[in-house]
């Protein structure tokens, strides 16, 4: 451990669930952690917003239930300055990594598994180094390690302009795919332009569903990207081409049906694609087998999330993606920042910068 590292820390905390943020997370000073085998204590630098840290406010849906109080947040970027038993290798690196248990990120330091960190090269700047972790993990697992994307394909993109729906366009496109993009207003519908997308849809104006049959003659796209879920379901499958891939990455309409029973077996069959699940959590060769018998789940391996870390890192230094960072705001301004995420006030990616 750092001998300079203070005792106590700086962070967000939930004591009871709550609807608004700004009510219900209170910045209160605790004990900096001490990390256990197998983990790293990171001085958090960026700390990027993301939907689900909003479960850990409100207390609705989430695959794990945290005890009170808690320390939201489930990604970070900074430097590590504590190892645990099998992670002294970490000192000193920077990295992107995603807390203990997708928790504990609105603070000055956080506990990271090593299976969940992937070191950030120097020479990738800030703000784009804080901003490329889950998105771009998220758009690869999807569009190359499930629907393996080729290029000459089409694929439909729901929120493009968000941060993991950006990521996408962006990574398709490298992949030589035709993009179909949506996004909820004229403005979000010019970026989404801006990021590459051949065609980009108003779905408040227009009938996504039209204008991809119409511009496939009728056909459907091979791959349809939906970080949506339910309010986008229906439409989406029947814009789905023949042997097409349905990425299921991600239910931001309503997370309270992600537990739900939504998929007829019957609209399968006659639409004769495939459904692909996306999840993105990483575990060693150890952990793995143990969760497959635990739960039943499928971890992606640790090896590959380094793999796609290299490639994205690659990608960025060659120019064909960018990061797009929508809002940075201080470490005292995460409550409101986070209201503006839930009522997709926002594009891109929310980043908090700490000082260090």
């Amino acid at each position: 451990m750092d001998q300079d590292l203070p005792t106590d820390m700086q962070a967000w905390r939930v004591a009871q669930w709550g609807e608004e943020p700004v009510d219900t997370l209170a910045l209160q000073r605790i004990a900096v952690p001490a990390p256990e085998a197998g983990e790293v204590l990171v001085r958090v630098q960026i700390i990027p917003l993301n939907l689900n840290d909003l479960e850990r406010v409100t207390g609705k849906n989430m695959m794990a239930r945290p005890e009170l109080p808690v320390t939201p947040g489930m990604e970070v970027l900074g430097v590590v300055v504590g190892c645990g038993d099998g992670a002294e290798e970490w000192m000193g690196r920077r990295v992107v990594a995603m807390p203990k248990q997708a928790t504990g990120g609105y603070a000055e330091f956080a506990i990271c598994p090593i299976v969940s960190a992937f070191e950030m090269p120097e020479d990738i700047g800030l703000p784009d180094a804080g901003a490329l972790y889950f998105p771009y993990h998220l758009a690869w697992l999807g569009l190359v390690d499930r629907a393996g994307l080729a290029s000459g394909e089409t694929v439909l993109i729901h929120a493009g302009a968000g941060g993991s729906g950006s990521a996408a366009i962006q990574l398709a496109k490298s992949l030589g795919a035709t993009v179909f993009a949506t996004a909820g207003s004229d403005l979000k519908v010019e970026l989404c332009r801006e990021l590459g997308a051949d065609v980009a849809i108003n779905y408040n104006t227009e009938d996504f569903q039209s204008v991809v049959l119409e511009a496939t003659e009728m056909s459907g796209v091979d791959v349809v990207f939906d970080n949506v879920g339910e309010a986008v379901m229906e439409k989406s499958m029947n814009s789905i081409a023949y042997n097409g891939r349905y990425l299921m990455m991600g239910f931001a309409s309503d997370k309270s049906r992600a537990d739900e029973k939504l998929i007829v077996p019957r609209r399968l069959a006659t639409g004769n694609f495939k459904l692909c699940g996306v999840l993105m959590a990483y575990a060693d060769a150890t952990t793995g087998p143990f969760l497959k018998q635990a739960m039943g789940w499928n971890f992606c391996p640790e090896a590959l999330g380094t793999q796609i870390m290299i490639e994205i890192v690659e990608l960025l230094r060659a120019g064909k993606i960018q990061p797009v960072v929508g809002e940075t705001v201080s470490f005292t301004e995460i409550p409101g920042a986070l209201s503006r995420l839930r009522d997709r006030e926002t594009t891109g990616r929310t980043l908090v910068t700490l000082a260090v």
